[in-house]
């Protein structure tokens, strides 16, 4: 154990484990091995969450923060809307190519559980349409001729590029990018 994670409270620690192992084993992952990883009895984890349900969505809640800093431009980045769009499918790209990438974690909750009402799928939900919000203003502000047409293309896009990597089938280098590129020129943004 490292020395952050031995600072950790049992919290902390569940919420890392459970966002470590649900997204490389899926959502099935069990309590007890959730709580294994976590260095938490069973009792203390139902101490803190009222169920795995609520431990999961709780995860996805804490990490969605971090993930969209990642994934989008900051507010004031002052790149033209294509290159913000761009900008995004970049990152899928590089992040893709990494070992153990699985794909869109929010993207694979929401097929798991195949329950838009779950916790977890609606945590799963709101990131995802916060990425097609992104999406939609963008090609709004860069003079898409359907902005909403292209945010649900770009989405597509999104998460079937994701997806493909995520179960090995598909290298994204070279791929999304210029098919993004495509996409936005045939939609007129700039």
């Amino acid at each position: 154990m490292t020395t952050t994670e031995a600072k950790a409270g049992p919290r902390e620690r569940l919420l890392e484990a459970a966002a470590l192992l649900t997204y490389r084993e899926g959502i099935s992952v069990g309590i007890q091995a959730l709580c294994q990883e976590a260095g938490v009895s069973k009792r203390s984890m139902y101490q803190l969450f009222d169920s795995k349900d609520e431990l999961l969505a709780a995860s996805l809640e804490q990490g969605a923060p971090a993930y969209t800093v990642w994934l989008l431009p900051t507010a004031d980045d002052d790149r033209s809307p294509r290159e913000r769009i761009l900008h995004v499918f970049g990152r899928l790209e590089s992040q893709s190519a990494t070992p153990g990438y699985h794909g869109c974690q929010y993207l694979a909750v929401q097929i798991e559980l195949k329950d838009p009402t779950h916790p977890a799928s609606r945590v799963a939900r709101g990131v995802k349409d916060g990425l097609a919000r992104f999406f939609r203003a963008e090609a709004e502000r860069g003079g898409a001729s359907d902005p909403d047409l292209l945010s649900r293309q770009l989405m597509l896009i999104f998460d079937g590029a994701s997806a493909r990597a995520g179960i090995g089938v598909d290298d994204l280098t070279g791929l999304v990018s210029p098919t993004v590129g495509s996409l936005l020129d045939s939609a007129g943004v700039h």
